[in-house]
């Protein structure tokens, strides 16, 4: 049962949609309760105090009621912290509120998950272009393991068998972590996969994947793509599409 009153939520907002000449429908994040779609009434008028507030990647403070499948915005307050994300950074921040839309499911809480999104966003908005992909590869793998998607990196999926350190692994999408030729350019060693899973592990994942597994996040680009793609049930998500078209131009 849905909780009538909400005051105080921090919430993201992840899309955004049409529902009137003067209205919206909102998809947002919030640290307590998960995805939630929300109507901003007269949230498209000129003098609304909604409409400076409801963007994407900003820290925001929300009130709402109701009980049903689509809530009713009482109030929305910025809480500040850090400018909107630009250039390859902004369509990053896009890219993650698509795997949030995709994988996420209504009223299911991920607290830890939004304190993990929050970071990410904070190193999208802080102009660090070196940090761009290890933000979002450390991202796919916390989010991916939070909602159960993401095999255990520590044995060998389909066999429960434990990794021996310098064999080469895999990660496969319908099968998860399995054992490879040393050729295969998407492998990682044994040791390698074992420090991912000890720092997704960590009370604090991201700064553990940032501190000790910069270097092979990089490495993990296609494989988190495959798995990714393989999971929303696409072949390609529309922000990397659009990503990929940019760069082409």
């Amino acid at each position: 049962m849905a909780t009538k009153r909400i005051a105080d939520e921090p919430a993201y907002v992840l899309h955004r949609y049409d529902w009137s000449e003067t209205s919206l429908i909102l998809e947002v994040f919030t640290r307590h309760h998960g995805r939630v779609a929300l109507v901003a009434k007269g949230a498209k008028r000129p003098t609304s105090s909604f409409r400076p507030v409801l963007l994407p990647l900003q820290p925001l403070s929300l009130a709402f009621g109701g009980d049903g499948d689509i809530r009713t915005l009482k109030s929305a307050e910025w809480v500040g912290g850090h400018v909107m994300p630009t250039g390859e950074a902004l369509l990053s921040g896009y890219y993650l509120n698509e795997l949030l839309m995709r994988l996420l499911v209504r009223d299911d809480p991920h607290p830890r998950l939004f304190e993990v999104y929050a970071s990410a966003v904070r190193l999208l908005a802080s102009g660090e272009a070196h940090a761009l992909q290890w933000a979002l590869r450390a991202f796919e793998l916390i989010l991916l393991k939070d909602i159960g998607l993401l095999p255990a990196l520590n044995v060998q999926t389909l066999v429960l068998q434990s990794l021996r350190a310098d064999d080469h692994y895999a990660l496969v999408p319908e099968a998860g972590l399995q054992r490879v030729s040393a050729e295969d350019r998407h492998a990682l060693k044994g040791s390698q996969w074992l420090a991912l899973q000890d720092a997704l592990d960590d009370a604090n994942p991201m700064a553990a994947l940032l501190r000790d597994c910069a270097d092979l996040l990089i490495h993990l680009q296609r494989p988190m793509r495959l798995l990714l793609n393989y999971h929303c049930g696409v072949g390609a998500l529309r922000t990397r599409q659009m990503m990929l078209d940019l760069q082409t131009l």
